[in-house]
């Protein structure tokens, strides 16, 4: 969790305490606040020590048992704002992969030029439908949630039409080990390698990849895409990080350039996937 996300919900918790401190019937104890929403004692602590994000339902309810119903909406705000930070993949998948895709297309369509790294699977504005199926329905298992592949595939497919509209700018680069990561059958991965290689040379996108013997000036970490110059979108296994401050922009933009001193572009690239394909066919 990121440490400006715990310092908010910490500081976010010190008002939910003053609430109960500031009741206009007198101070609440922590014993009796949880007894008047009937909760466990435990979360009323949690929630005020940062260690668990309150929801919006429970704060609506929280500042009704304090007697300050006012204080609502401009809770409601700071809530919202550090909230949109960090999207858990709980809390977005309960919907399934759809809803988030979705989400994704409007900040694409808000863009002109989109830096992206990956280094485990190949990002999803170059997927064919058959590898985006696997990919969806893979998490779809593992985090338990709604089974929505072939939506997903469909408003993932809608994104990918930026890549052929004037004026916009894909730079990708990927790690070797997301052409041969068999995260699908070989049939599959085979077609996705072969799309790959039909977008180097493209005028809207710029292909690099980094093979395994390149020397590599920081290590490969997590996937990030950076929307023009305004947006950063992560991810790691409990949440998505959506950062828009000006310093966390900058830090992502100078990661992208210090792995794209590693890559290699062009035929070079070519060769790359070539290597990738033929390995596939030999076993």
């Amino acid at each position: 969790m990121s440490t400006d996300y715990q310092q908010a919900r910490e500081a976010f918790g010190i008002s939910l305490r003053e609430l109960r401190f500031t009741c206009p019937s007198g101070n609440l104890t922590g014993t009796q606040l949880a007894s008047a929403l009937g909760w466990p004692h435990s979360k009323i602590y949690k929630c005020e020590g940062g260690r668990q994000t309150i929801t919006e339902a429970d704060l609506r309810r929280w500042v009704d048992a304090c007697g300050q119903p006012e204080q609502l909406p401009g809770m409601l705000a700071r809530l919202r704002g550090f909230e949109s930070q960090i999207r858990s993949w709980r809390r977005q998948l309960s919907a399934g992969h759809a809803p988030v895709q979705s989400s994704w297309n409007v900040e694409v369509g808000r863009s002109h030029v989109i830096h992206a790294w990956e280094e485990a699977v190949l990002p999803g504005m170059v997927q064919t439908a058959d590898y985006a199926r696997h990919i969806f329905t893979r998490y779809g298992t593992f985090f338990g949630s709604t089974q929505d592949a072939e939506e997903a595939v469909r408003v993932r497919a809608q994104r990918q039409e930026w890549i052929y509209q004037r004026g916009h700018t894909l730079k990708v680069i990927v790690w070797e080990a997301a052409l041969r990561a068999r995260v699908c059958p070989p049939q599959v991965l085979a077609a996705q390698l072969d799309r790959l290689a039909g977008l180097v040379g493209m005028d809207s996108v710029e292909l690099g990849i980094v093979p395994f013997t390149a020397p590599l000036k920081l290590p490969t970490a997590n996937g990030f895409w950076i929307f023009d110059d305004r947006l950063v979108v992560t991810e790691d296994w409990h949440a998505e990080l959506w950062l828009d401050d000006a310093d966390n922009v900058s830090l992502y933009g100078r990661v992208w350039a210090t792995l794209d001193d590693s890559a290699v572009y062009g035929s070079d690239a070519h060769n790359v996937i070539n290597a990738a394909r033929r390995a596939l066919n030999a076993r």
